[in-house]
């Protein structure tokens, strides 16, 4: 009887590009898929491929037309095999992608990814493609089954959609207007996560601080949230100090907030409440007033280092992550200068450099001044190259520091005298350990004390001063499904839910490039 069953069931392989949002919505592809009686293809060629894509990037559609056509004789010698292409570049290119590729079998948009195993389904019925394209967001996906890439990390939707109006980018346009969820569901879904062994979440929404606004006016809103604001606060501080109540739960960060809405009880409420971690990705994109006010981004420099001074004087230890766009159109030497003059004040941890790259649909794209690649360039590298040395000198003020490192399932590095296990710090800076004598799993803490400074990583080699089994880390042998091995020295070294080679895209709602 078992064999008829294992032959009728189909495969799936999800592909993720752009920002972490995506990351999360193919979570919940992966949930959908499962729930349907799918199972994640291993080492077999799928008999069905998801593209959940990005359309922020200038290569975006070139990278994902490519990849289809690569997959074209493959499906010519797989029959029943399906493709389907979802996420923002699917929302922008609805009537094109199968006149592009008439082989695609889905499309599908950013509303309405709970569709994708009844389209598949249609699809494989009527032997035609099924394009659905919902224009808003009818139902948060937070409410669809999730398969959650990581047993000790998850990523918690908070909001969707943007308010804003950057003149860089198109995915206001493409994933709506700001919408929040009440109070009551992202504390449950953390409580419930937190129950399954998760010791850090990650709030997520493209404009994250700008929580509450999706209610519209306060009075209109929920009395849940009303509460949250007692004392003057605004929602996000309020839900920022909610977590700090959530017992089992060890770390809390967010992603992407906006200088604009990053105001003093935001500070406050991550100084106090113990669990909220001492990072902060705060995007800049520009140092100059002049690109900032053709950007559209509401706040000057003077605002956005003052912001960064106060962080700083209520959380000294703070780790601060930034973005930056490069060769904005009109952007002259002068207003470069003014970017770099703020690298050098903020002293970013790291930051995620882009060129800046023409997006048709964008106001920018329009815009007089474009600038010559070799300019752009040129200007990038000086960029990269300043803000590797600040992240060197401040990654050597962390030499002779002891840190509780969350053990990650990653790259552990291997050679004949030293064993290396990768974690993150609480500021979140990568950290390459000494592997113990014990067994220690992703999930489990370690206590280490800091040897060596790398621009983009720490090593300590001296032995674990400690090492902290706990739940998440049981949590993780139960998904392997066999006894208490530890972990194995080969693993890729990511830190959180997502892998850190993901290219994100400047404005999104949060970023997973490699920093400069």
């Amino acid at each position: 009887m078992s064999a008829p069953m294992e032959t009728s069931t189909r495969t799936y392989e999800i592909r993720t590009y752009g920002c972490q949002m995506n990351v999360h919505d193919s979570e919940r592809l992966s949930g959908l898929l499962e729930a349907a009686g799918y199972v994640r293809a291993g080492g077999t060629e799928p008999d069905v491929v998801v593209f959940n894509t990005c359309a922020v990037r200038e290569n975006a559609d070139n990278r994902l037309y490519g990849n289809l056509g690569h997959l074209r004789p493959v499906k010519d010698g797989h029959p029943g095999m399906q493709i389907a292409v979802g996420g923002c570049l699917a929302q922008k290119d609805r009537d094109t992608i199968v006149k592009r590729a008439p082989w695609v079998d889905v499309v599908f948009g950013t509303h309405n990814i709970g569709s994708l195993p009844a389209l598949l389904e249609r699809s494989r019925v009527q032997s035609e493609a099924q394009v659905e394209i919902e224009e808003s967001l009818v139902t948060f996906p937070s409410t669809l089954p999730t398969r959650r890439e990581s047993p000790y990390a998850a990523w918690v939707s908070i909001s969707v959609g943007c308010n804003n109006t950057c003149t860089f980018c198109i995915v206001p346009s493409l994933r709506g207007k700001e919408r929040d969820r009440r109070p009551g569901e992202i504390l449950a879904e953390i409580e419930a996560l937190v129950g399954e062994g998760v010791l850090e979440i990650t709030l997520l929404g493209q404009n994250v601080n700008a929580y509450g606004s999706g209610f519209g006016a306060l009075s209109a809103a929920p009395d849940e949230v009303r509460a949250m604001t007692e004392g003057g606060q605004s929602a996000f501080a309020g839900l920022l100090r909610a977590c700090g109540n959530v017992d089992g739960l060890e770390r809390v960060r967010f992603t992407s907030p906006h200088p604009k809405d990053f105001t003093d009880d935001v500070i406050a409420a991550m100084a106090e409440t113990p669990n909220v971690m001492p990072s902060l990705h705060m995007p800049l994109q520009s140092g100059s007033d002049a690109v900032l006010r053709a950007m559209r981004r509401s706040y000057r420099q003077e605002r956005y280092l003052g912001i960064i001074e106060k962080v700083r004087a209520a959380i000294p230890d703070a780790a601060i992550t930034t973005d930056i766009i490069v060769g904005f159109p009109g952007e002259t030497e002068a207003d470069f200068e003014q970017t770099l003059h703020v690298v050098r004040e903020a002293r970013f941890s790291s930051a995620f450099t882009f060129q800046y790259s023409k997006r048709p649909g964008t106001p920018a794209a329009t815009m007089d001044g474009q600038l010559p690649k070799e300019v752009v360039q040129e200007r990038y590298e000086r960029l990269v190259a300043l803000q590797e040395e600040i992240s060197w000198a401040e990654n050597k003020k962390q030499l002779g520091r002891t840190l509780e490192v969350l053990v990650a399932e990653g790259e552990g590095r291997k050679d004949e005298e030293t064993r290396r296990l990768s974690g993150r710090a609480p500021d979140n800076r990568l950290v390459h350990f000494r592997a113990p004598d014990e067994p220690v799993r992703p999930g489990d803490m370690v206590t280490v004390e800091v040897t060596y400074a790398a621009p983009h990583h720490l090593v300590a080699d001296k032995p674990v001063q400690g090492v902290r089994r706990t739940r998440a880390g049981d949590a993780w042998e139960a998904r392997q499904g066999e006894g208490p091995k530890g972990v194995s020295l080969g693993m890729p070294t990511i830190g959180r839910p997502a892998a850190q080679d993901q290219a994100a895209a400047p404005g999104c709602a949060a970023h997973t490039p490699t920093p400069a």
